[in-house]
């Protein structure tokens, strides 16, 4: 790989090639990269990686991933045809994909826009990509108009896939339209490409829960399928190596603190394998960068999970009918393609065709709608607030600590003391406490359970001193520090292999907690005492210990009759491995467990409602709504301030 400066070196500066506009205007885009000195190799994996319609985007690409280990993998990207609707049915298919979101979250056809599939992924080497292109070209005029519109289309459901599946004699006919794509590729691009067989459909929901299906049915079947559309051919390619990688989008920009971490900048693309995270501490992800190529570590609330194909690059899109022009339409999206993205931009311009209205907006919400009932038992479960070491790095302790074991606070987001420990200030390195920050948003959480007038009767929580203080400051926003008492449960602990080292914390006992002025509960027996937890445990233990105590807390919060309703304060694989098996669910994959988890930001809250004197729970809406923020980064004035 050449050196940065190297690649450089090769590249007239920018703002003198843009003075000289004509060495763009001549010769074929490739041509401009060759002629700026690039490698052939590069040159062409940055236009097939941005949708080769512009110099400027393949030269910000090259300079992008100057450092890419990748950059010269002569690993080729994998291609897919597609037909996508625009016009009014999209406008009805949008509207399903955010009510079904909304109502019922996200199920695995949210991943990719509304589509019907006409062949299987496929690889084309970088150099054939134009060809391909012209094959698919040839095709479209072979067939343009030949094809009636609107397609007939007929809804199908099932217990766990719901979908618009073309009629049959009309499906046979864009059967022939993708083999005669692949005829065309195969003579011009040297490339196997393979027709869809199976019936063609427009998947609207699959992989979801049982119990969302009537909600998604009815939704589906408001869907006006005789709606009007012009059906468009669309050729998309994906990075093949990030094919099974969960897709992340970058929300924030961070500068990293330490050589192993990633810089983030709002609107990149992060993709992140599951298998890749056991390097990775509570907080923080392992991903690459689809704006540089890069691996690293990151912060993981800097990040929200995307769908896959955001990260597509189109390589031609034309309409199947003969009253659009194919020409027109493949400029309004190379238009739309930043540096190779597929952006909101083009789904607007489905959308804002003349007599068509737009998107129907997210429902808004006005305040949370509660459907909990006061007279039935109830569970709230959250994680705990922002942590000391996630914030300020794993060294937080060396900064922060003397030699002799005194606190000093470097940073207002810091908490101005810290209870002491029996066993010194390195047992922090494994029990953290949280910000002062943290202690906000847990003071938040407890104000908002205040004012919509919910009470909390008892109160249980992991022995981790972020939870135990996260407790705290919810009952301080509550008004009932002092009135309440926290119930430190060792049972309430998370997953233990995920803890690094070969032994457990060593957790703050109840008795000195106490004598830090906090609200915790003396006299309380655990039901799974610290004796009884192993470290590197089984994901199957944790389940089923995580189920076994929060059947004996609810039971035994019944049974005091002092009050109907537990708030369980512990850690973000608490909202799942403490609400799922309650409900009569069967626990998740270790992967897909993992995989919800790590979405789960500080302060998450959910809610469980028995149902009647049945044992059996279930989710309901929280009587507050979510806690939503954004990061604020160091801010050194030396550095910021004083330059020469």
């Amino acid at each position: 790989m050449a050196a940065k400066e190297e690649l450089y070196a090769k590249v007239t500066p920018r703002r003198q090639r843009q003075s000289r506009p004509s060495t763009v205007k001549h010769g074929s885009t490739l041509d401009v990269l060759l002629s700026m000195g690039f490698p052939k190799t590069r040159a062409l994996k940055a236009l097939v990686s941005t949708g080769g319609k512009n110099v400027q985007a393949a030269c910000d690409w090259l300079f992008s991933h100057v450092d890419d280990p990748f950059l010269d993998d002569p690993l080729p990207r994998e291609y897919v045809l597609y037909l996508r609707p625009s016009g009014p049915l999209l406008q009805q298919l949008s509207h399903f994909w955010q009510q079904s979101r909304l109502s019922c979250g996200k199920n695995k056809a949210h991943n990719i826009f509304p589509h019907i599939t006409l062949c299987q992924f496929f690889m084309c080497a970088d150099d054939k990509v134009e060809a391909l292109t012209e094959a698919l070209l040839t095709t479209v005029a072979k067939w343009k108009g030949r094809i009636p519109m609107p397609l007939p289309l007929e809804l199908y459901t099932s217990s766990t896939f719901i979908g618009l599946f073309v009629e049959e004699q009309m499906a046979e006919g864009l059967k022939g339209f993708a083999s005669d794509f692949a005829t065309e590729a195969a003579a011009k691009a040297d490339v196997h490409v393979e027709p869809h067989k199976k019936q063609l459909h427009v998947t609207l929901a699959y992989h979801f829960q049982t119990s969302h299906l009537p909600t998604l049915e009815k939704l589906a079947k408001s869907v006006d399928v005789s709606s009007g559309c012009d059906w468009l051919a669309v050729l998309y390619s994906r990075d093949i190596r990030f094919a099974n990688h969960e897709t992340l989008q970058v929300m924030y920009p961070y500068v990293p603190q330490n050589e192993d971490e990633l810089e983030l900048m709002p609107g990149d693309f992060i993709f992140m394998a599951p298998g890749e995270q056991s390097s990775a501490s509570e907080g923080w992800v392992y991903g690459t960068s689809l704006a540089t190529g890069l691996s690293r570590l990151l912060p993981e609330n800097y990040v929200n999970r995307a769908d896959e194909s955001d990260t597509w690059v189109v390589h031609g899109s034309h309409s199947m009918t003969t009253c659009a022009s194919p020409s027109n339409y493949g400029s309004a999206v190379a238009g739309s393609l930043l540096d190779g993205q597929l952006g909101d931009s083009l789904l607007d311009s489905f959308m804002t065709s003349p007599g068509h209205a737009g998107l129907c907006p997210p429902m808004q919400v006005s305040g949370p709608t509660s459907q909990l009932s006061p007279s039935k038992m109830r569970l709230f479960v959250c994680r705990h607030g922002e942590r000391m070491d996630v914030v300020f790095g794993k060294h937080w302790i060396t900064q922060c600590f003397d030699s002799k074991g005194r606190y000093v606070r470097s940073n207002l987001n810091m908490p101005s003391s810290l209870p002491a420990r029996s066993g010194g200030h390195r047992d922090y390195d494994k029990d953290c406490p949280i910000t002062v920050f943290g202690s906000t948003q847990a003071r938040l959480v407890g104000e908002a359970l205040s004012e919509s007038n919910t009470t909390v009767d008892f109160v249980y929580c992991s022995p981790s001193l972020r939870c135990v203080q996260t407790a705290q400051h919810i009952l301080q926003g509550l008004q009932l520090e002092g009135k309440t008492k926290i119930r430190v449960e060792p049972g309430l602990f998370e997953w233990t292999k995920w803890v690094s080292g070969t032994s457990l914390p060593v957790w703050i006992p109840p008795a000195e907690l106490a004598a830090a002025n906090m609200s915790v509960d003396t006299t309380y027996r655990p039901h799974i005492p610290i004796s009884k937890l192993a470290v590197s445990e089984t994901y199957d233990n944790y389940i089923s210990r995580s189920f076994q105590v929060t059947r004996e807390i609810l039971v035994e919060s019944k049974n005091l009759g002092k009050g109907n309703t537990v708030l369980i304060v512990a850690h973000a694989s608490s909202l799942e491995a403490c609400t799922r098996q309650i409900q009569g669910l069967s626990p998740q994959s270790s992967k897909d467990f993992v995989q919800v988890v790590r979405k789960i930001p500080y302060l998450g809250f959910c809610a469980c409602e028995e149902m009647g004197e049945t044992g059996v729970w279930q989710l309901v809406d929280p009587p507050i709504l979510p806690l939503t923020h954004g990061p604020n980064h160091t801010f050194n004035w030396r550095e910021m301030l004083m330059q020469d």
